[in-house]
């Protein structure tokens, strides 16, 4: 191929340090370890919470202002002491570091449902549009709402804290030998035999069944919180974090993925031929749905893995060149990797990294102790803290993600002067989608040509074709379940489905959008929905979907600002000043203003648009088309 492909982020484990909008099990995801302590807690006593304004028989406006004004300058002193709890345990991992690690999440989960609990309060009141926001956001706050209530918030609590472990714990035994979660999707990415890829897919979800009843008990709680808060339930108030009513957002999300969908029919129908070749009718046929568990990922959400099934055997497809070996060839070192990231945003006419980022990152890792190595990026203070924490190599696999972590710095950075309410993206689909826009210009021959590391650009052949097969495989692949899982959750939590319906209602969903089925029937009391850690642990999941549209959309905007003229997946946008102006306005406006009015800053239109993921991947389609002929796609009877 051409060039890299970038490793995708979809959330697991990743760390955006701005912690307002955080549960007990959301806290655990990003920090990449749950921690509990049985000890009573003495580390340093965090400032007394602000009293809320006595409330009269109707709140004021005043009142209102007041009560956002001391839970904002709460929450801002408790998130930069969890930050730095949280990064001296991602760096230093033993007891102590966890143990103060648990203790400080804990506090400013406990903090944050009390403030949202207080926010209902002041429903109806005639406040200012700056007001009624950070109520609004307050509010919004966790993904698990408690009821307002004695004991409800610690029975959701113990309830949450019990799944994540369930899951976390998870083993299952093939063959005499136990297997856990990451050794089970190791086999899978690796194994080329059916009969072991089904007994790991089978395997993994044995460990969900126990989930159900507190799965269930949590769906009933958490919607008793969202009814407290104003919401019909709690799915409802998940979608009313995108400044448009929560029918219309579900609307929206449908309205992209049809933008979308047919070129993913296209993919599914050749990568099920590729694999109907592999391993034949009898395990592969060659029409309908494909096996899940064929495809090389635990839940089927990134093909990436079968690339060596689905390759081009025919045709002109060697590749122009090596980057690993291009890196290594012209001496880089880990630092020198991540000052190439900081090039391509300072070339943009955005200030360098401070200092402080070169003398408090991890970029290597450490060889005296024990770290998180999962790369992701910081913001300790709400200011001018910021940095990376990696393991880093030099490849052009963490050439990527130097870019995309960065990203993430230089959004965090320029919202900076922001109120701590509106110190986040402008919705949660946006901090992902700016990392990974600007990767999408780090992985093209274009840029690689710009900053010295590769000689001449190649020609546009049909070499270009793996490239975008593999990045399609990833991307384009994930994008139906990042839909479905909270299509799934949203279900639950109004009702519409039973307990007694929750697998089969979860299988139906899949086939619908991923044209995907299990590798046989289902027992009775399975529950697959809970073998994905994000519904276990209730991480809203749209925002990847969203992310995946968005990078997209800022490519072909940006590209379009500098008259690009070549194809989407070639442009660069390395040293285009006017793009990075442009760019930090967007990054400025952190949550201050709806999404779209972020979203108009940067690329002219308010309304999101999924033909821009097209229009990259237009080659790669009309190549799937030519080499589908004579198959029956899609995979509905």
């Amino acid at each position: 191929m051409p060039f890299p492909v970038p490793v995708l982020f979809q959330g697991e484990g990743f760390m955006i340090i701005k912690r307002l909008m955080l549960s007990a099990a959301m806290v655990a995801i990003l920090s990449g370890c749950a921690t509990t302590s049985s000890v009573e807690p003495t580390a340093p006593p965090m400032a007394t919470a602000p009293e809320a304004p006595v409330m009269a028989t109707k709140p004021t406006p005043a009142e209102a202002k007041a009560f956002v004004d001391a839970a904002e300058t709460k929450l801002s002193e408790m998130s930069e002491y969890a930050a730095r709890v949280q990064w001296l345990r991602a760096t230093y991992i033993n007891f102590d570091s966890m143990w103060l690690e648990s203790k400080v999440n804990g506090e400013f989960t406990e903090q944050t449902v009390t403030f949202a609990m207080e926010a209902a309060k002041y429903d109806g009141v005639d406040v200012d549009p700056v007001t009624a926001r950070k109520l609004k956001l307050l509010k919004l706050a966790l993904s698990l709402p408690a009821a307002d209530r004695p004991g409800a918030a610690d029975e959701l609590a113990k309830l949450s804290t019990k799944l994540d472990s369930v899951y976390s714990t998870g083993k299952f035994s093939y063959n005499t030998k136990t297997y856990t979660l990451n050794d089970a999707s190791e086999v899978m990415a690796r194994s080329r035999n059916p009969a072991e890829l089904r007994a790991m897919f089978e395997g993994w979800r044995t460990v969900s069944p126990a989930m159900k009843a507190d799965y269930t008990k949590l769906i009933e709680l958490s919607n008793e919180g969202a009814k407290g808060l104003g919401f019909s339930d709690a799915g409802a108030m998940w979608r009313s974090g995108y400044d448009m009513e929560p029918d219309a957002f579900a609307a929206e999300t449908d309205r992209l993925w049809a933008q979308v969908e047919p070129f993913y029919e296209n993919l599914h129908c050749y990568v099920r031929t590729k694999l109907n070749e592999k391993y034949g009718d009898a395990v592969q046929p060659k029409n309908g749905p494909i096996r899940a568990d064929l495809l090389g990922n635990m839940w089927a959400q990134d093909w990436a893995n079968i690339y060596d099934i689905a390759a081009p055997k025919t045709g002109n497809y060697k590749p122009a060149y090596n980057l690993d070996a291009l890196l290594k060839a012209k001496k880089y070192d880990e630092v020198k990797m991540v000052k190439t990231g900081e090039g391509f945003y300072t070339s943009l006419g955005l200030a360098p990294l401070p200092q402080t980022f070169w003398e408090r990152s991890m970029i290597v890792r450490p060889k005296d102790r024990e770290v998180v190595c999962h790369a992701s990026a910081w913001d300790l203070d709400n200011a001018d803290d910021i940095r990376i924490k990696m393991c880093t190599l030099v490849n052009g696999e963490d050439l990527y993600t130097v870019h995309h972590e960065l990203g993430h710095n230089y959004y965090q950075r320029a919202y900076k002067n922001q109120p701590f309410l509106f110190k986040n993206g402008a919705n949660d689909g946006f901090h992902e989608a700016i990392g990974d826009f600007v990767g999408l210009s780090s992985v093209t021959p274009t840029y690689l040509n710009q900053i010295g590391l590769l000689d001449k650009v190649p020609p546009q052949t049909g070499e270009d074709i793996p490239y975008l097969l593999k990045m399609a495989m990833q991307k384009i692949a994930f994008m139906p379940f990042g839909l479905l899982v909270d299509r799934w959750r949203w279900e639950v939590y109004s009702g519409q489905i039973t307990p007694a319906q929750y697998n089969d209602r979860w299988w139906a969903l899949v086939k619908k959008y991923q044209g995907l089925t299990p590798p046989g029937a289902r027992p009775v009391a399975a529950f697959d929905p809970g073998s994905k850690y994000h519904v276990a642990a209730s991480v809203p999941y749209t925002r990847y979907f969203l992310a995946h549209v968005y990078q997209f959309q800022f490519q072909k905007a940006a590209c379009d600002q500098i008259g690009f003229k070549g194809p989407l997946y070639r442009c660069s946008i390395y040293g285009e000043k006017a793009v990075g102006e442009k760019f930090n306005k967007m990054m400025e406006m952190g949550q201050s203003k709806p999404w779209p009015d972020a979203l108009e800053a940067f690329t002219g239109t308010r309304q999101t648009d999924a033909s821009a993921v097209t229009e990259y991947f237009a080659p790669l389609n009309t190549w799937l088309i030519q080499q589908n002929k004579g198959q029956k796609c899609g995979w509905e009877a």
